[in-house]
């Protein structure tokens, strides 16, 4: 199984330029494919994750990297960029990366929870030291905040009814897995006489993954450590996988003084690229260069 397939690898590059001396901060280290390509540049990469299987990943296999000194990898979530990019001496970066959203380890890992085509407990959190899974959600919060969540985090034309049947069959019994959780939203959707493309669990699934590791929080709180830690001329990229995110970095880079925005339209995936790795289908890369 391959640990994950970097999205937009060659507009990543092109837009940031890796060449020897200069210094990266990978803020989503992820199975470390970004950082791989930029590292083969011999430019020097701050790789930050939250999911310790992540940092464990790219420490193991890049091992000669980080004895060069070349690749510093640190356990963090990357709304602390600024502070660890300070410490670790890339106060002065050429660029910054954030391929935001879930890696396909993540995905493929059933136990991690992410997954409604896999069986795995309701958890969800991209780092495992956070308080709340998804199950907590599911069974505890009232209907009313469900259906909030749902709503405003997977956009879900139909969260109120699917807040109302989580509801009654936890009454019953806890809903403790991705696969019943994954019925009883299909059931939702049969009675209702729907069909779509996407499978009908896929925005609440989306929903609780956001709350669970505050993502949209986070990015909200990240991108403005940015322009702080980047050099004149340094670039920054964020690829996003939804509109809630899209937005969010869309907006900071319109309202940011400090950058000047070089993609008029978010840079998406060619075909070929969709069919070696389908998962990259809903990418928008992003990118802006400090002032």
């Amino acid at each position: 199984m391959n640990y994950h397939t970097p999205v937009l690898i060659n507009a990543v590059l092109e837009i940031l330029d890796p060449a020897p001396g200069k210094k990266y901060i990978d803020a989503t280290l992820g199975g470390g494919g970004h950082t791989t390509e930029i590292l083969k540049r011999e430019a020097k990469v701050l790789g930050l994750d939250r999911d310790q299987e992540a940092v464990d990943h790219v420490s193991k296999y890049q091992v000669s990297s980080i004895k060069k000194g070349i690749l510093t990898v640190v356990k963090a979530n990357f709304n602390q960029i600024e502070e660890i990019a300070k410490e670790k001496g890339f106060g002065q970066a050429d660029g910054v990366l954030f391929d935001l959203g879930v890696s396909s380890h993540q995905l493929d890992k059933a136990e991690r929870g992410f997954s409604f085509q896999k069986e795995g407990a309701l958890d969800m959190r991209m780092d495992r030291d956070l308080p709340i899974l998804a199950s907590d959600i599911i069974n505890n919060f009232e209907e009313r905040r469900i259906d909030e969540i749902i709503q405003t985090y997977g956009q879900e034309k139909f969260s109120r009814s699917i807040a109302r049947a989580i509801n009654i069959a936890r009454q019953i019994k806890p809903i403790e897995t991705t696969t019943k959780l994954t019925e009883i939203i299909q059931e939702v959707y049969r009675k209702k006489n729907q069909k779509q493309k996407l499978n009908p669990a896929t925005r609440t699934f989306q929903a609780l993954r956001i709350v669970v590791n505050s993502e949209i929080l986070n990015l909200e709180e990240s991108m403005p450590q940015t322009t702080k830690i980047l050099k004149k001329g340094g670039r920054l990229v964020a690829i996003s996988y939804h509109s809630l995110e899209d937005r969010e970095v869309k907006r900071f880079f319109k309202t940011s003084q400090n950058l000047r925005v070089l993609t008029k339209k978010p840079i998406g995936p060619q075909p070929s690229e969709i069919m070696q790795n389908p998962r990259s289908r809903s990418a928008k890369l992003r990118a802006a260069e400090k002032l």
